[in-house]
Protein backbone atom coordinates (compact mmCIF):
# COMPACT_ATOMS: atom_id res chain seq x y z
CA UNK A 1 0.00 0.00 0.00
CA UNK A 2 1.18 4.14 -1.40
CA UNK A 3 1.34 6.58 1.39
CA UNK A 4 -1.68 8.01 2.14
CA UNK A 5 -3.50 5.19 1.65
CA UNK A 6 -3.61 5.25 -1.90
CA UNK A 7 -4.47 3.05 -4.56
CA UNK A 8 -1.72 1.60 -7.27
CA UNK A 9 -2.57 1.26 -10.50
CA UNK A 10 -0.94 0.39 -13.75
CA UNK A 11 -0.29 1.95 -17.04
CA UNK A 12 -0.03 -0.61 -20.37
CA UNK A 13 2.17 1.72 -22.36
CA UNK A 14 5.02 1.78 -19.68
CA UNK A 15 4.21 -0.75 -17.41
CA UNK A 16 5.04 1.53 -14.40
CA UNK A 17 2.84 1.94 -10.93
CA UNK A 18 1.71 5.28 -10.25
CA UNK A 19 -0.38 6.61 -7.12
CA UNK A 20 -3.55 8.41 -6.92
CA UNK A 21 -2.87 10.03 -3.22
CA UNK A 22 -6.12 11.62 -1.47
CA UNK A 23 -4.31 13.35 1.85
CA UNK A 24 -6.28 16.25 4.25
CA UNK A 25 -5.27 19.31 2.31
CA UNK A 26 -5.00 18.49 -1.15
CA UNK A 27 -6.64 15.36 -3.47
CA UNK A 28 -4.18 15.30 -6.57
CA UNK A 29 -4.93 12.70 -9.00
CA UNK A 30 -2.32 11.95 -11.95
CA UNK A 31 -2.89 11.92 -15.00
CA UNK A 32 -0.75 10.74 -18.20
CA UNK A 33 -1.12 12.53 -21.64
CA UNK A 34 0.74 11.86 -24.79
CA UNK A 35 1.78 14.19 -27.05
CA UNK A 36 3.11 13.01 -30.75
CA UNK A 37 5.37 15.53 -32.32
CA UNK A 38 6.21 14.99 -36.07
CA UNK A 39 10.54 15.29 -36.27
CA UNK A 40 9.80 18.02 -39.19
CA UNK A 41 7.42 19.81 -36.76
CA UNK A 42 6.87 23.72 -37.79
CA UNK A 43 6.93 24.22 -34.21
CA UNK A 44 3.14 24.14 -33.52
CA UNK A 45 2.92 20.79 -31.24
CA UNK A 46 6.20 21.69 -29.77
CA UNK A 47 4.41 24.84 -28.62
CA UNK A 48 1.29 23.13 -27.40
CA UNK A 49 3.01 20.71 -25.57
CA UNK A 50 5.15 23.44 -23.91
CA UNK A 51 2.44 25.29 -23.08
CA UNK A 52 0.99 22.37 -21.55
CA UNK A 53 3.85 21.68 -19.27
CA UNK A 54 3.96 25.05 -18.51
CA UNK A 55 1.08 24.96 -16.86
CA UNK A 56 1.36 21.54 -14.57
CA UNK A 57 2.62 20.26 -12.23
CA UNK A 58 4.38 17.68 -14.34
CA UNK A 59 6.04 14.47 -12.54
CA UNK A 60 7.69 12.66 -14.98
CA UNK A 61 8.00 12.59 -19.03
CA UNK A 62 9.42 9.66 -21.17
CA UNK A 63 9.92 10.15 -24.72
CA UNK A 64 10.62 7.78 -27.54
CA UNK A 65 11.63 8.15 -31.33
CA UNK A 66 8.96 6.21 -33.64
CA UNK A 67 9.68 5.46 -37.34
CA UNK A 68 7.29 3.93 -39.68
CA UNK A 69 6.02 4.25 -43.05
CA UNK A 70 3.89 7.26 -42.30
CA UNK A 71 7.49 9.22 -40.66
CA UNK A 72 9.54 9.75 -37.90
CA UNK A 73 7.93 11.23 -34.30
CA UNK A 74 8.48 11.57 -31.11
CA UNK A 75 6.25 10.13 -28.66
CA UNK A 76 6.26 11.89 -25.18
CA UNK A 77 3.78 10.55 -21.92
CA UNK A 78 3.75 12.93 -19.45
CA UNK A 79 2.90 12.06 -16.15
CA UNK A 80 1.30 15.42 -14.00
CA UNK A 81 -0.57 15.59 -11.15
CA UNK A 82 -4.13 17.39 -11.21
CA UNK A 83 -5.48 18.96 -8.42
CA UNK A 84 -8.94 18.50 -7.82
CA UNK A 85 -9.03 20.96 -4.91
CA UNK A 86 -6.55 22.67 -2.65
CA UNK A 87 -7.56 23.86 1.22
CA UNK A 88 -4.62 25.48 2.70
CA UNK A 89 -4.66 24.82 6.26
CA UNK A 90 -4.15 29.07 7.12
CA UNK A 91 -5.06 30.32 3.56
CA UNK A 92 -4.61 34.09 3.84
CA UNK A 93 -6.87 36.51 2.10
CA UNK A 94 -5.38 38.70 -0.72
CA UNK A 95 -4.89 42.29 0.37
CA UNK A 96 -5.57 45.14 -2.00
CA UNK A 97 -2.58 47.51 -1.21
CA UNK A 98 -3.76 50.49 -3.34
CA UNK A 99 -6.94 50.70 -0.66
CA UNK A 100 -4.11 49.57 2.52
CA UNK A 101 -1.67 51.89 2.10
CA UNK A 102 -2.11 55.82 1.15
CA UNK A 103 -1.37 57.30 -2.12
CA UNK A 104 2.35 57.85 -1.79
CA UNK A 105 2.98 54.67 0.08
CA UNK A 106 1.50 53.00 -2.63
CA UNK A 107 3.83 54.34 -5.29
CA UNK A 108 6.47 53.79 -3.52
CA UNK A 109 5.14 50.56 -3.42
CA UNK A 110 4.73 49.81 -7.17
CA UNK A 111 8.25 50.99 -7.75
CA UNK A 112 9.60 48.62 -5.00
CA UNK A 113 7.46 45.35 -6.74
CA UNK A 114 8.94 46.77 -10.21
CA UNK A 115 12.46 46.78 -8.99
CA UNK A 116 11.10 43.05 -7.49
CA UNK A 117 10.57 42.12 -10.77
CA UNK A 118 13.71 43.20 -12.25
CA UNK A 119 15.93 41.41 -9.35
CA UNK A 120 13.93 38.35 -9.57
CA UNK A 121 14.17 37.92 -13.04
CA UNK A 122 18.46 38.48 -12.88
CA UNK A 123 18.50 36.18 -10.36
CA UNK A 124 16.49 33.19 -11.89
CA UNK A 125 14.10 33.56 -8.76
CA UNK A 126 10.00 33.64 -8.59
CA UNK A 127 9.13 37.16 -7.10
CA UNK A 128 7.97 36.33 -3.76
CA UNK A 129 11.66 34.91 -2.82
CA UNK A 130 13.19 38.23 -3.16
CA UNK A 131 10.18 39.36 -0.85
CA UNK A 132 6.93 39.09 -0.61
CA UNK A 133 4.06 41.81 -1.21
CA UNK A 134 3.39 42.20 2.54
CA UNK A 135 7.63 42.71 3.27
CA UNK A 136 7.54 45.41 0.24
CA UNK A 137 4.50 46.74 1.91
CA UNK A 138 6.66 47.33 5.18
CA UNK A 139 9.41 48.85 3.08
CA UNK A 140 7.11 51.20 1.26
CA UNK A 141 6.10 52.43 4.43
CA UNK A 142 10.16 53.50 5.31
CA UNK A 143 11.39 56.89 4.83
CA UNK A 144 14.43 55.35 4.15
CA UNK A 145 15.53 52.04 3.25
CA UNK A 146 18.64 50.54 4.95
CA UNK A 147 19.98 47.15 6.27
CA UNK A 148 19.17 48.21 10.09
CA UNK A 149 15.17 49.19 8.85
CA UNK A 150 14.98 45.72 6.57
CA UNK A 151 15.79 43.80 9.87
CA UNK A 152 13.71 44.96 11.31
CA UNK A 153 10.74 43.83 9.13
CA UNK A 154 8.93 40.62 9.82
CA UNK A 155 10.23 37.98 6.96
CA UNK A 156 13.07 39.82 6.31
CA UNK A 157 16.47 38.05 7.73
CA UNK A 158 20.42 38.33 7.11
CA UNK A 159 20.25 36.13 4.08
CA UNK A 160 17.43 38.23 2.08
CA UNK A 161 19.17 41.45 3.09
CA UNK A 162 23.06 40.17 2.44
CA UNK A 163 21.53 38.98 -1.03
CA UNK A 164 19.29 41.71 -1.82
CA UNK A 165 19.17 44.62 0.22
CA UNK A 166 21.63 46.63 -1.82
CA UNK A 167 19.04 46.56 -5.04
CA UNK A 168 16.49 48.57 -2.59
CA UNK A 169 18.38 50.69 -0.34
CA UNK A 170 17.92 54.31 -0.86
CA UNK A 171 20.21 55.62 1.59
CA UNK A 172 22.72 53.12 3.08
CA UNK A 173 23.85 54.06 6.57
CA UNK A 174 27.59 55.60 7.45
CA UNK A 175 28.86 51.87 9.00
CA UNK A 176 26.92 49.81 6.52
CA UNK A 177 29.61 48.27 3.57
CA UNK A 178 27.77 46.36 1.01
CA UNK A 179 28.70 42.98 1.22
CA UNK A 180 27.97 40.71 4.11
CA UNK A 181 25.95 41.31 6.88
CA UNK A 182 27.89 41.02 10.33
Amino acid sequence: MPPCGGKIFWKKWTDKPFTIINTAYCLALMQIKLFTIPVGDSGAAQQEMNSFLKAHKILEIEQKLISNDNGAFWCFCVRYIEQAFSVAPESKAKVDYRKVLDEATFQKFSNLRAIRKQVAAAEGLSAFIVFTDEELAELAKLEEITIKSMLGIKGIGEKKVERFAHYFMTKPEADEAPGPVA
